[in-house]
């Protein structure tokens, strides 16, 4: 059975906060699956993300909306960034080195252009849209990593996730 853990974002730092969660359990192999509707924070927790796994908090990151994918070397090895919102489906992603990214860390936009090519063993995580800045995160899969993430994002523990 797949784990699944809601995890409250009220506002940017509580994303960011748990993008360099991620960026400290993740590992190459890894896939990382950003689901939610337009505006609801998944290039910033990507950059959150990338700015960690790369020890470099003014690292530049900009939306692979139009390059498709941007790749990153950090700390963890490649990390390749896909946008794949204006892509037309799963047969586009021969032409992204898709098969060679999946031996580094891949972070996924609009995974559902992935069709049959999406990881069985991925982190999805759905981003929800709240009140003003707040969102919420449904992450599913990793079972075991994300139960370090439920410890430390227990009821007053929350500020504890790795800066």
């Amino acid at each position: 059975m797949v784990m699944s853990r809601i995890v409250p974002l009220p506002d940017l730092a509580a994303t960011e906060a748990m993008a360099r969660w991620l960026a400290s359990v993740a590992r190459p192999g890894d896939c990382i699956l950003l689901e939610g509707p337009l505006g609801a924070g998944k290039t910033a927790l990507a950059r959150a993300f990338l700015r960690a796994a790369a020890g470099d908090p003014a690292l530049e990151v900009p939306s692979p909306s139009f390059t498709l994918v941007q790749i990153y070397d950090t700390r963890i090895g490649p990390v390749f960034h896909y946008d794949l919102w204006r892509i037309d489906g799963a047969a586009s992603m021969t032409e992204l080195d898709w098969e060679d990214a999946l031996d580094g860390v891949v972070l996924v936009e609009w995974p559902d252009r992935l069709g049959p090519l999406r990881p069985e063993d991925a982190l999805t995580i759905t981003l929800r849209l709240a009140e003003g800045e707040a969102r919420e995160a449904t992450l599913t899969g990793w079972d075991e990593r994300i139960k370090s993430l439920a410890l430390r994002s227990s009821p007053g523990v929350s500020q504890q996730m790795p800066k």
